[in-house]
């Protein structure tokens, strides 16, 4: 079967469904506290959760700290940047 310019296969759709994610990663300049202030103030998380993503940052190297459509994603990864830190913008996957 031939796919024609109208065709959408349930593979593309998921894939334009599919969220992105915004990972910040560990870097040796940033102290904690400065991380954890970033995630408090930008993103307005409780000290509690700021803290815990700031954590995953230092222990596992990385950690999502935030999921929705791409040029959202890619505004918060900008921002981080911004703030010095270190990030990325990622497909999600299940």
């Amino acid at each position: 079967m031939t796919k024609t310019e109208g065709d959408v296969e349930l593979a593309d759709l998921v894939s334009m469904d599919m969220p992105w994610v915004t990972i910040v990663w560990n870097d040796p300049v940033n102290l904690q506290q400065y991380v954890t202030h970033v995630f408090s103030t930008y993103f307005g998380y409780a000290r509690p959760e700021a803290e815990r993503l700031m954590l995953l940052v230092h222990n596992e190297g990385k950690a999502v700290v935030a999921t929705g459509p791409q040029e959202e994603m890619e505004r918060h990864v900008e921002a981080m940047h911004d703030f010095g830190l270190w990030a990325t913008v990622s497909k999600a996957f299940s």
